[in-house]
């Protein structure tokens, strides 16, 4: 299987590029995703000149501004070259289909990092790093994430989902779009989406619902873009349910009703949250696989990613 490439901060692959010339390497990058995962590493800090070991930088609001600046030289800035340098990194790899960044770093931070005043006092922690905020300005498609927040299991999974399903997108569909193409690309995801988020499975439809509005790259890049958008908020067990639910439908007249039971009982475990998703989505997946219809065999819903991954084994309660 052809690897799908992301960008990741330097130090999580174990390279030593941190301030104090140490690294953070993440196993479950360098020894699991890997696999599947073509890296494309960038330290913005060394890309801009700044050496191995070198001064900390932090986050200080200067007259209302974020800047990036030495925490013992205060004259160090280094915001403009970090901006900078997104910009190149986002010009070079246009065809990643995620970005994994180092948390806490004045540089690659991408949610929480603490904001200092000029007095050396920590204001608050909603701020970003300079680096992490213009790149997901330059590529709001690309799904993002910290190293220390991939530790969570729904987060994990959503964010992998995410990345296979651009990665999709990106192979079928974002060079020769048409919109034969688009919606077969869409039906095998409805169900995915549908335990997603059910105000975007009804808004895609409706999208869909008329291709020859606007030229069709227009509607391919503002379908991703609801796709993403779509896929972005966490699968609930709530839709988890849902969409177990519908797809037990189409099995109204095949299966016995000892097994319409059983089905039936590991779904209502699952929604109770007593066992992981795995549970009622094989048996279901088993059951289905058996009737000859192309449309449930071809959906995402059953593997958004590699089976081999075993996500799917720790959501239990998202």
């Amino acid at each position: 299987m052809m690897k799908i490439p992301i960008g990741v901060s330097q130090c999580l692959l174990g390279d030593p590029v941190r301030f104090d010339g140490g690294h953070k390497r993440n196993r479950y990058l360098t020894d699991v995703l890997s696999n599947f995962i073509e890296f494309r590493p960038v330290c913005p800090e060394v890309a801009i000149g700044l050496g191995i070991p070198r001064k900390p930088i932090r986050l200080i609001v200067i007259n209302g501004q974020d800047r990036i600046r030495g925490v013992e030289n205060p004259d160090l800035d280094v915001t403009d070259a970090l901006v900078q340098q997104a910009e190149v990194a986002a010009e070079s790899m246009p065809e990643i289909c995620g970005y994994v960044f180092m948390q806490n770093s004045p540089s690659c931070a991408a949610y929480g990092l603490k904001r200092y005043g000029a007095n050396g006092y920590s204001i608050d922690s909603n701020g970003r790093g300079a680096y992490a905020k213009r790149f997901m300005e330059l590529m709001p498609l690309i799904p993002v994430e910290e190293a220390g927040r991939l530790t969570d299991a729904g987060l994990r999974e959503n964010f992998i989902a995410r990345v296979f399903a651009l990665h999709d997108w990106r192979k079928n569909l974002e060079h020769n779009p048409t919109p034969k193409k688009i919606i077969e690309f869409y039906s095998r995801y409805k169900y995915q989406v549908m335990a997603h988020h059910i105000p975007s499975y009804f808004a895609i439809g409706k999208f869909l619902a008329n291709l020859t509005a606007r030229p069709i790259q227009e509607i391919n890049q503002h379908f991703i873009h609801l796709l993403m958008t779509a896929l972005s908020h966490r699968a609930s067990r709530k839709g988890n349910t849902n969409a177990l639910m519908h797809l037990r439908g189409y099995l109204k007249s095949h299966i016995t009703k000892l097994e319409k039971e059983e089905l039936g009982h590991l779904i209502e475990s699952y929604s109770k949250g007593t066992v992981p998703l795995v549970v009622p989505l094989t048996l279901l997946k088993h059951h289905l696989m058996t009737l000859d219809n192309p449309y449930l065999k071809n959906q995402t819903f059953w593997s958004p990613y590699p089976e081999v991954l075993g996500l799917r084994n720790e959501v239990l309660s998202v």
